[in-house]
């Protein structure tokens, strides 16, 4: 009997190892529009798979700049598809796994509620010091911003009120704080229960700028990582793309 337990536990503790044998982590950049959905993403993919992400959120432009530098990022989820096109071309990246996870919604938004319309017609009124967006060198939603205000006559109307936020997260923390009346983020950030959660805002109706294709791929760094490349594959899963749909991404069309 003892022997048999003997062999049991033997076993048992082949298995767990050969388990966290298997298991293994990647590093991953991510776009700051994306922190919230990829943080579930995230956890779910520990979860169904048990390799972890290690998460890292800022501008685009910015982590490709850092990438070429050496940074240590294995994945890559761009807030836009110049990006990781990118590094594929400049040999940072594997190339055919470039791949659209999301297609990205703009939205202007104010902390104070009532301030803007559900027809964004404030911009053309005015009535507001300050406007928010994301860095155009750095950030593809002000890049959306800035093609939205000159399809609109509006841009070198508003240009003298405009601050830049480094990346979107910093321009959600500009209008929340007040420091700007109203401002342009990724719907993701204000959308709670498919709808804006606090204060006031416009969806801006996709027609009104280029498309917004979120595009990941697989970094040379991470091309014998198991996890990086179950990662991509996660993300494409029915259960990661509920947590996308959630937030108010919606899906390019295979």
């Amino acid at each position: 009997m003892r022997n048999k337990q003997l062999f049991y536990v033997v076993i048992l503790s082949w298995l767990l190892a050969s388990h966290a044998g298997y298991a293994a982590t990647t590093l991953v950049a991510v776009a700051s529009n994306f922190t919230k959905p990829m943080q579930e993403i995230a956890t779910a993919f520990e979860k169904t798979t048990g390799h972890s992400a290690n998460l890292s959120f800022g501008a685009s432009g910015k982590f490709v700049a850092q990438l070429e530098n050496g940074a240590p990022f294995e994945v890559f989820l761009s807030a836009d598809d110049k990006n990781p096109k990118k590094l594929e071309q400049d040999g940072f990246a594997v190339p055919g796994t470039q791949f659209t996870y999301a297609l990205g919604k703009l939205v202007l938004w104010s902390a104070t509620p009532g301030l803007v319309d559900d027809q964004g017609a404030i911009l053309g009124k005015g009535g507001f010091k300050h406007l928010a967006l994301a860095d155009p060198k750095l950030a593809p939603y002000g890049v959306a911003a800035v093609e939205l205000l000159q399809n609109q006559g509006l841009y070198d109307k508003l240009q003298p009120l405009m601050v830049q936020g480094e990346n979107i997260a910093q321009t959600q923390q500009f209008i929340s704080t007040g420091n700007a009346e109203l401002g342009f983020l990724a719907l993701s950030q204000v959308i709670d229960n498919g709808k804006i959660a606090s204060g006031s805002g416009w969806i801006v109706p996709t027609g009104k700028h280029k498309p917004i294709l979120q595009d990941a791929i697989l970094l040379k760094t991470g091309a014998e990582n198991p996890a990086a490349t179950a990662f991509l594959k996660f993300l494409k899963s029915p259960e990661a793309i509920v947590i996308i749909r959630k937030y108010g991404y919606d899906l390019a069309d295979k």
